[in-house]
């Protein structure tokens, strides 16, 4: 599978090959900052097969929690494309970034324990209160 996409701009472009490690929509407090208040729709996709084909993203880590994640977005129209953890073989790409994010199919709704009372989750989705892989 080849994955394209790009940031709101058009600056930012990407490429991310290779199967899925996961498809599914984030419910922790961090993505909701991220998506504006509701869940992140993401794919892990294998870090190997990922890469910027235009434009740079920057990037921001946090010092003030342990294990942070880093976010990589648009320096110019702030789009938030992927996040990634140490240590983890995948990148996790934004679906609203995405080509055609028609075809994502989530499979998992995770973090639940952070979910607001407005939040839907989608019927048939395996569900976690937490992140369910070591």
């Amino acid at each position: 599978m080849s994955l394209t996409g790009k940031c709101y701009c058009g600056r930012v472009r990407f490429e991310a090959k290779g199967e899925p490690v996961t498809a599914g929509l984030c419910y922790c407090r961090e993505c909701q900052y991220i998506s504006g208040g509701g869940p992140n729709s993401f794919l892990a996709m294998p870090v190997e097969g990922f890469a910027y084909t235009a434009g740079a993203p920057k990037s921001f880590t946090r010092d003030d929690i342990p294990n942070p994640r880093t976010r990589e977005f648009c320096p110019d129209c702030g789009t938030s494309l992927t996040t990634r953890a140490e240590g983890r073989p995948f990148v996790v790409v934004k679906v609203g970034t995405l080509d055609d994010p028609a075809s994502f199919k989530p499979t998992v709704a995770i973090q639940l324990a952070d979910k607001q009372p407005w939040h839907n989750v989608p019927e048939g989705l395996k569900q976690f209160d937490r992140w369910p892989w070591s």
